[in-house]
């Protein structure tokens, strides 16, 4: 009998020792950050309903019209092996009513991910990802956290070059007139557009900023821009958004040509460039889709979320990669002075593995506290307008209850004496 050797899939890529080893490095690193900021996992399904991606990312794109593995099962059922998580997420967010359980919910996710592409350098049909969504937080306050954490995640795996590109796509209100213009400005020039991007521009119109044909970006180089579409509500989230940055020292470049290829993006968008993966450098992408959870069947919910490719990491961080831990200290602000005030502190912290939470919405004292226990914190430094007055912050330790006055203008180093 002849032997047969049976080897994997074309593209679908497995980890072996000891590369195996730093990929679980890595992804302990990425839990213990995340769950630091407040998040939790959430292991999803790998088989989907067809049509959780169709109606989600769009019928119109290169994923769901040319790249998804689907097939039709023995109940004639049609279901999809995922090619992105974010649906699936919102997906379990709509099916398990967590909007109920919680008001905010901060999820992450680690796994693989299918695409039927053509397989380059640090990209398989099988490919994984790390990432992360926040349901039930519209303020910008949320978007530059979680674009600090990002930050400080590839700070920490001594990524080298980072750099985080930022747009907004408006939103409901400003995007349809914008995309008229651009809708007119590419049908005077459909003759110089790929087919996809001639057949696009009714449905999506954006989809030809996105496209990687030399001869669509050219054509496109003049189109008009979002940015200068913008609804007084999406002007005002992107410059507070980049306000916050420029209060914390994180570096970005405004890109008003960037935009997501999916369809559910809102609002802020962004990406992280990094090392020399060719044409395919963003190593992390994402930003906000306030519509999405409702296009899914849920309650109108903001939300905010982005992915890492985890082979592309892999190729940019170097071979040790250390681990990271840390204890919680419960940020309290009451009123937004306040927050304003604590918001560089918890990223300071945060940046040096001393991890904090920070409310972003005006809750309650009571409230805030009550969190701040279920998260099982070690302290709750509360500020609120006596606080200010007084040039001093109220820490409290959650276990022992006991209660003691740190002065707000060396805020950070006192936090720092208070943790091991």
């Amino acid at each position: 009998m002849k032997k047969i050797q049976i080897k994997t899939v074309k593209g679908f890529n497995e980890i072996l020792p000891p590369e195996s080893f730093r990929w679980r490095l890595v992804e302990d690193k990425f839990r213990d950050l995340l769950e630091g900021y407040g998040f939790a996992e959430l292991r999803l399904a790998l088989l989907e309903p067809t049509e959780l991606f169709a109606r989600s990312i769009g019928g119109e794109t290169d994923i769901v019209e040319k790249e998804m593995y689907t097939f039709v099962d023995r109940s004639d059922r049609s279901l999809t092996l995922r090619p992105e998580a974010t649906a699936s997420v919102v997906r379990a967010y709509n099916q398990y009513s967590l909007g109920k359980i919680s008001e905010i919910n901060k999820l992450y996710y680690v796994g693989p991910m299918f695409r039927y592409e053509r397989p380059q350098k640090g990209r398989y049909r099988q490919f994984h990802q790390l990432g992360a969504e926040v349901f039930g937080e519209e303020s910008f306050y949320q978007d530059a956290e979680t674009l600090v954490m990002l930050a400080q995640f590839f700070h920490a795996l001594s990524v080298k070059g980072a750099v985080l590109h930022l747009n907004s796509l408006g939103c409901e209100a400003c995007r349809p007139a914008f995309r008229d213009q651009l809708k007119n400005y590419l049908y005077e020039r459909q003759e110089a557009l790929c087919g996809d991007c001639r057949r696009r521009i009714s449905e999506n119109p954006l989809r030809a900023l996105d496209c990687k044909n030399p001869q669509c970006r050219e054509a496109a180089a003049g189109a008009p821009l979002i940015s200068n579409a913008l609804c007084d509500g999406c002007h005002q989230h992107f410059s507070g958004l980049c306000s916050l940055l420029d209060d914390v020292g994180l570096d970005y470049q405004v890109n008003p040509r960037l935009v997501r290829g999916l369809d559910y993006y809102t609002r802020t968008t962004f990406e992280f460039l990094a090392g020399d993966l060719g044409a395919q450098n963003a190593v992390a992408a994402g930003g906000r889709y306030d519509r999405l959870v409702e296009e899914l069947g849920g309650k109108a919910t903001p939300a905010f979320g982005f992915a890492i490719g985890f082979e592309r990491l892999m190729m940019l961080i170097g071979s040790e990669v250390a681990p990271l831990s840390s204890p919680f200290v419960a940020l309290v602000p009451l009123g937004e002075e306040a927050l304003r005030l604590l918001f560089p502190i918890h990223v300071e912290l945060n940046r040096e593995a001393q991890m904090t939470t920070l409310g972003f919405q005006q809750k309650s004292l009571k409230s805030q506290l009550k969190k701040a226990d279920k998260d099982g914190v070690t302290y709750a430094l509360i500020v609120g307008p006596d606080e200010l007055n007084q040039g001093e912050a109220l820490c409290r330790n959650m276990r022992t209850k006991e209660q003691s006055r740190l002065p707000l203008n060396r805020l950070g180093e006192a936090l720092r004496e208070l943790l091991p």
